[in-house]
């Protein structure tokens, strides 16, 4: 089972960079080129990744030596377990808000004693045998939690309880919805409650992680995020494609 990139270098304190959101083979196989990311983001919740598609997906990943992470639609452990088969190397689960929801996650994606995730061994038992390839799978399987939710703030302090789970991600724009923000990232109560998450995790001794832009990136840095998720490669290209053709009208000036 190959050893996952992005679960040891945040468990020895390192930073971690993921991906934006990825739906194609080719996409994933582009951004591994780069050599930029630790993690390859693929986005099951927002984009069209079927699970017969995963497979390309996390094969796109393994080439680059990026972690597969899959962003799945809901905590639905049947769902969890299929996206394991297909060679991911990590989930990431939306709107975790209870203890009992992060135990869950833990559960679908652990194999016994851990957890309770069945022992095909998938994709990545290729090679060698389900018994070798479940060995190691409790050490190498990467899990996240998506705290999106008035609720999961609230909850915040039980689920730091539950172990191994490698991050707690706190995300902006849900967390402003459930607050009645209609997604004003900018609100200074949305704020004070992200940076309060933020600072419960860290203070915890866990792993906070969040989507985090270029203004914002030494902020949160120093607070302690050590887990970063880059913008939406969509925004990246714009950014790009605008100062390119900035130079070019600057030129013909």
């Amino acid at each position: 089972m190959e050893t996952n990139r992005l679960k040891h270098r945040l468990a020895a304190g390192e930073l971690g960079l993921l991906s934006g959101n990825f739906e194609s083979p080719d996409m994933v196989d582009f951004a591994g080129s780069l050599k930029l990311y630790d993690g390859a983001w693929i986005d099951m919740e927002h984009g069209a990744v079927t699970v017969q598609g995963l497979g390309d997906l996390t094969r796109a990943a393994d080439l680059w030596g990026m972690t597969s992470v899959v962003r799945v639609r809901s905590l639905d452990p049947a769902i969890i377990g299929l996206t394991l088969s297909q060679g991911a190397q990590g989930v990431i689960v939306p709107h975790v808000s209870t203890r009992e929801q992060a135990e869950l996650v833990v559960s679908a994606v652990k194999v016994p004693p851990l957890g309770r995730m069945g022992a095909s061994g998938g994709r990545r038992s290729y090679g060698t045998t389900v018994a070798e390839h479940m060995e190691h799978a409790n050490e190498e399987s990467f899990v996240g939690v998506m705290i999106e939710d008035v609720e999961g703030i609230d909850n915040l302090p039980e689920m730091l309880q539950v172990q191994h789970i490698d991050i707690y991600f706190v995300s902006h724009y849900d967390l402003a919805l459930s607050m009645g923000l209609q997604a004003d990232v900018h609100d200074a109560a949305l704020v004070a409650t992200f940076d309060g998450a933020v600072q419960q995790i860290v203070a915890a001794g866990r792993v906070a992680a969040a989507a985090v832009g270029e203004q914002e990136l030494d902020k949160y840095i120093a607070m302690g995020v050590r887990c970063i998720k880059a913008p939406r490669w969509q925004a990246l290209v714009a950014q790009g494609s605008l100062a390119f053709a900035d130079r070019v009208r600057a030129a013909q000036a």
